[in-house]
């Protein structure tokens, strides 16, 4: 090999030089351990708190759907899956499943509905807009009890508004929470009129923060009127319907107070829901088990319904 020649160089993927580490002094080991603790100091409590109050509740329910007990006996008596056979066989959770079903379709995708609809005017800067977000956000500020109570008086078919606008028509009001076939919808329209100020200033809000340009490009395009809100609008706020519908979903299902103030589940089982029928069964007939299994089953039906929004996701909300 002569001196001009040199060996082939091999052509690779090099390896990027290491920096070199800093040893670690006691000063810095102290200073670690100091961020440590104080992590630890600020994480521990909330943890707790979700393992004592959520976790913790959830587990010991699962474990008293397995038991026969009325909270009076000492010891709760094991029976298997008995609770959960005599659930589903009895026509009773037949009847409370339809009415949780309707309920939260009804309460849940009319409150969205109005929302947007009243979130868009509202986004108009009309004269008095300011006053008009003010009222439609106060009933979500009432409590659930307050609301129902408000709702009683105005069902009152002797001396209500309700008597008074059916009367406006030539027809007699019907009797709202004393009858089976008005019952539920009482309550799906008291419960509605309260979250409807929540979804109407979510969905303002969202609404007040969408890009202009984008609306003047479309306008550009041609769109207009309908078209502009169902090809704009409505696919930039998919996040926030998305958002309020999981959230409404899980708040339709807990609703309690509304219920216990306007009809307390009845008449008979008219408009009992899911969460209502596990009070009625612990508290008022002492059956801890049947009230533990359905509290089981609206959990996982609340599951089952979240993954399934979760996975729908990524078809029909779009983040950009």
């Amino acid at each position: 090999m002569s001196a001009l020649t040199k060996p082939p160089i091999a052509v690779g993927r090099s390896k990027a030089a290491k920096p070199p580490q800093r040893p670690v002094t006691p000063e810095r080991r102290r200073s670690n351990r100091r961020e440590a603790i104080l992590f630890l100091a600020l994480i521990l409590p909330n943890v707790a708190a979700i393992v004592v109050f959520s976790y913790y509740p959830t587990a010991y329910n699962f474990i008293l759907s397995f038991v026969d007990w009325d909270l009076v006996a000492p010891f709760p008596e094991w029976v298997g899956l008995e609770n959960y056979q005599d659930l589903l066989a009895s026509p009773r959770f037949a009847e409370v499943l339809l009415n949780t079903l309707l309920f939260t379709l009804v309460a849940v995708g009319g409150t969205l509905v109005l929302g947007l609809g009243v979130g868009q005017l509202l986004a108009q800067r009309l004269k008095f807009s300011g006053f008009a977000r003010t009222m439609a956000f106060a009933p979500h500020m009432l409590p659930g009890a307050a609301v129902g109570v408000l709702w009683l008086f105005m069902f009152d078919p002797t001396y209500g508004l309700s008597r008074w606008l059916f009367n406006l028509i030539g027809l007699d009001s019907p009797n709202w929470t004393t009858t089976s076939d008005w019952s539920l919808w009482a309550v799906i329209i008291a419960y509605s009129w309260q979250r409807l100020g929540f979804v109407t200033i979510i969905y303002y809000t969202a609404i007040q923060d969408l890009p202009q340009d984008v609306y003047e490009a479309a306008e550009l395009d041609g769109a207009r009127g309908p078209k502009l809100f169902w090809y704009i609008t409505r696919p930039l706020l998919s996040p926030v319907t998305f958002f309020l519908s999981v959230t409404g979903i899980i708040s339709a299902a807990q609703a309690f107070d509304i219920i216990a103030t306007l009809t307390d589940g009845g008449p008979g089982s008219s408009s009992t829901t899911l969460n209502w029928m596990v009070y009625e069964e612990a508290f008022k007939k002492f059956d801890v088990g049947t009230s533990a299994a359905a509290a089981t089953v609206l959990f996982l039906i609340l599951l089952v319904v979240t993954l399934i929004q979760a996975r729908a996701q990524g078809r029909q909300v779009h983040y950009s």
